[in-house]
């Protein structure tokens, strides 16, 4: 019999087993207990629940957009110079009668375009743009900043466009500032915008994986049928407990629906993963839907970490052209132990085992998973994308094939997390294409998440659901609805994104406003809504649905 599989089946064993340890006394899976706010006389030991604020639903809003063919060309050294920019007539094949340069390293120096904007709708906003070295530029409407992007470093004149950028009727400042760096522009050119219209929600909801359960099948075709109406709502939660959930309820009176969680492969101890396996597995029984990451501490003997300055893994070594994906133990050992593969690779393999018998328990209690392995592959700050895209793809493919051909996991929603092109695995390999948003020093940027959303769809297809596995700060509903970016779903950071050191809600990326805007409007699926979609029922002796969760200790921690 196949040892690695008894493994595998022996750590699902084990974390099934702890969870009906911890939970002896229940006959049954109830809807969550409702949510108390410990107030202990210590003369009872009594606990007592306290009232939460309740919020009104927001209906989706934007202004009345009025699709209108039209085109404005403005010239650089026409419109209002700044902070020592200046114009100049040095460079060839300029537009007009001259170009702007002068604007330094400071980012201090601006043009201020006044534009005429005819009607409401979304515009493709186009600057020609010579820069010897990349530069970072921001773009104001007013005192707001709506975008940035980043210069070639050519040296030519070049077209820069970004696309689909909102604008209302009337005159408006635009403001064009470069960050980091001289840069010659020569004009901005406004125009319709038409990409935004060619995004569609016609995801068919068929997993890749033809093998798949049931309650998987359920879940995605639940997705699929809901994606372009609503955007699911997610929180991360940290240490196997729901205290971010918690506070999201006690902040907004509503409980996202999606419990995020990052497994690890332990050193030693098992009762940490145990707990976040029961954790996840009691939020999908209660409910709700469990997301599940795999932030991978390299299997290193000298250095272990997720980041790549963490640890002296190599993925290049362990990258073979044996296929190893559907062999047993036994026979891993032996091509390890003849040097046929190496030991980062077989390193690789028994940390791939050690997670499917986490996934395993999972399964074994009927649970669906969101599974989000390699997360951000496009980057080199994680080992798993440090070594090219390349290594990159055999490992996905590695996990992919190992999961569903040998360890039969049928449980499993895959979510790619590449977000680059030219990081995108085999399209048989994944269900759901996620990005992770986050904007430096900026507070409620939800809005700013439509570029994302069009680029994504642009390289995956739009047979493929398109979702945020990571954010900063919580979506925007108004303007994705606005954008026609309605992502599948969002998950919100946790740490200092949602808490402070007294575990209290945090508003240094999210406003309260922003986050109970968000988590009320139309245009958002939380918990309760989604109970009563799938027609769970909570017990008649709990309270309304929206008010249940398992409580728990507060965790913080950073990004």
């Amino acid at each position: 019999m196949d040892i690695r599989k008894i493994t595998a089946f022996i750590t699902a064993v084990i974390a099934a087993a702890a969870a009906f340890t911890a939970c002896d006394k229940k006959s049954e899976i109830t809807a969550p207990v409702p949510i108390v706010e410990e107030t202990t006389d210590k003369s009872t030991e009594a606990t007592t629940t306290l009232p939460v604020e309740t919020f009104p639903d927001y209906p989706v809003t934007y202004p009345e957009i009025e699709k209108t063919q039209s085109g404005s060309l403005y010239e650089a050294e026409k419109a209002e110079l700044k902070g020592g920019a200046r114009a100049a007539t040095d460079k060839p094949e300029f537009s007009g009668e001259g170009y702007v340069t002068g604007f330094g390293e400071e980012g201090k120096a601006s043009v201020v375009f006044d534009i005429d904007v005819p009607t409401n709708q979304h515009y493709d906003l186009s600057f020609n743009i010579l820069a010897e070295k990349a530069v970072n530029c921001r773009i104001k409407l007013g005192d707001e900043q709506i975008t940035t992007f980043r210069t070639t470093n050519n040296g030519q004149f070049t077209y820069i466009t970004l696309y689909g950028v909102f604008l209302t009727k009337g005159r408006q400042k635009l403001e064009f500032v470069p960050e980091n760096g001289d840069v010659c522009l020569d004009y901005l050119k406004i125009e319709n915008n038409t990409s935004l219209s060619e995004i569609s929600y016609d995801a068919k909801g068929e997993l890749v994986n033809k093998n798949a359960g049931e309650s998987a099948k359920e879940l995605m075709s639940f997705l699929s049928d809901n994606y372009g109406k609503y955007i699911i709502t997610g929180q991360y939660a940290y240490g196997g407990d729901n205290s971010e959930l918690d506070l999201i309820y006690r902040t907004t009176g509503k409980y996202p629906v999606i419990r995020f969680a990052n497994f690890e492969v332990p050193d030693q101890n098992f009762a940490d993963s145990f707990k976040e396996v029961d954790a996840a597995a009691d939020w999908y029984l209660n409910g709700g839907i469990s997301c599940v990451s795999w932030f991978w501490k390299a299997p290193s003997d000298k250095k272990s970490g997720v980041r790549t300055d963490e640890t002296d893994f190599d993925l290049s070594k362990a990258v073979t052209d044996k296929n190893i994906a559907e062999l047993t133990e036994e026979e891993l050992r032996e091509l390890y132990s003849k040097g046929n593969i190496s030991k980062e690779c077989y390193g690789l393999m028994l940390d791939i085992d050690n997670m499917a018998g986490q996934l395993t328990s999972l399964r074994n209690r009927g649970v669906p998973v969101l599974w989000r392995p390699l997360p951000e592959g496009c980057g080199s700050w994680y080992w798993w994308g440090a070594k090219g895209t390349d290594s990159y793809k055999w490992l996905w493919n590695l996990i992919y094939d190992r999961f569903t051909k040998y360890f039969e996991l049928d449980n499993l929603i895959w979510i790619w997390n590449g977000q680059s092109d030219s990081t995108l695995v085999d399209r048989r390999t994944f269900d759901i294409a996620s990005v992770d948003l986050y904007f430096s020093g900026e507070k409620d940027c939800g809005s700013k998440y439509y570029e994302e959303f069009a680029a994504v769809q642009k390289f995956v297809g739009s047979d493929k659901l398109i979702a945020i596995s990571e954010c900063g700060c919580v979506p925007d509903m108004d303007t994705a609805f606005r954008d026609n970016a309605v992502w599948s779903f969002f998950g919100m950071w946790y740490g200092k994104y949602i808490q402070n050191d007294k575990g209290n809600f945090s508003e240094e990326f999210n406003s309260k406003e922003a986050l109970v805007r968000a988590y009320n409007s139309d245009g958002a699926m939380t918990l309760d809504e989604y109970r009563k979609l799938r027609g769970f029922e909570v017990k008649e002796d709990t309270e309304d649905a929206s008010e249940e969760a398992v409580s728990d200790t507060t965790v913080t921690t950073e990004k």
